[in-house]
């Protein structure tokens, strides 16, 4: 049966410049959720709190837009949106699975490899081809995720580092299977199953490092920043993601989600105080450079 797409804004293709615009605004929602998610995993399991987390994402989204959704399960094949909804899932798994196994530097600078890992993705699967000049910029930005995440080196060579380079493919497969599947899903209901995804995999990680879910010790607080990562960070940098995909590449999505980091950095600093070393700004820097110049090539 032919796909049927659903009508609305947020089912067509957009501009270069909302797209990009979207994946700024999304890397400030999460760069404001990084620093927050670290006060609400000191009194609630990082499992657990991600489930509930995809859980609301899910049955608000649902609420909202069930028509669509379930027209497009009626109708799309599973495989268009169960296939980039498990890569994302697994993809938000296994970074929390790294960050438990080794220190949280190697693992942001480990998860940036899905910058160059997109492009080298979507070349294998689809033979994409980019200019020399996008891939040289994608390089580039790496010893800037260096500079910015990694202080004093690398911690090593363990199962920590091996699993957050499993999440960053993971990163890079989400993006350019949605990339390839928006054309049959719309971004809404692809949102909306992505979350549900997510969701029962947390769920399956809670049940397995945790025993169920524990909620015993969660605050006022800790409940209201789940909110926030629910329907800001889940649910509108999902649909974000979407949208941008529908209006430039998802390489070009990977290179400006490299603004994350630095997001997560200015609000580190005014919320929990970390500083930024003299390294750290220049990573900072280059990264911003970076991001600027690809817009200007592609212009």
């Amino acid at each position: 049966m032919k796909p049927v797409k659903a009508s609305g804004n947020m089912s067509g293709n957009i501009s270069r410049i909302q797209a990009e615009i979207l994946i700024i605004l999304q890397s400030l929602i999460y760069g404001f959720g990084d620093p927050i998610s670290k006060i609400a995993f000191e009194v609630t399991p990082v499992y657990t709190m991600m489930t509930v987390r995809y859980f609301i994402a899910f049955m608000f989204s649902f609420a909202v837009f069930h028509r669509r959704v379930i027209r497009t399960v009626r109708t799309v094949p599973v495989k268009s949106w169960l296939i980039p909804g498990v890569c994302i899932s697994l993809y938000y798994v296994l970074n929390n699975v790294a960050l438990a196994l080794t220190d949280a530097t190697s693992v942001a600078f480990l998860r940036s490899l899905s910058v160059v890992m997109t492009p080298a993705f979507a070349f294998l699967i689809y033979r994409t081809r980019y200019k020399w000049q996008h891939i040289a910029l994608q390089i580039l930005i790496l010893p800037g995720m260096y500079l910015l995440c990694v202080k004093g080196g690398l911690s090593g060579i363990g199962a920590g580092e091996v699993v957050a380079v499993i999440a960053a493919f993971m990163s890079a497969g989400a993006l350019v299977f949605s990339k390839r599947y928006l054309d049959e899903v719309d971004p809404v209901s692809m949102t909306c199953l992505m979350a549900g995804c997510s969701a029962v995999i947390a769920l399956a990680g809670s049940l397995l490092f945790e025993g169920g879910i524990q909620l015993g010790t969660t605050t006022p607080k800790a409940w209201a920043i789940i909110l926030y990562l629910a329907i800001m960070c889940t649910f509108l940098g999902y649909l974000m993601q979407n949208l941008a995909l529908t209006g430039i590449s998802d390489r070009s999505v990977a290179l400006i989600q490299s603004l994350c980091p630095v997001m997560t950095a200015v609000f580190a600093f005014f919320l929990l105080g970390e500083t930024l070393s003299a390294a750290g700004i220049a990573g900072a820097g280059i990264i911003v450079a970076c991001v600027a110049l690809a817009s200007v090539i592609r212009q």
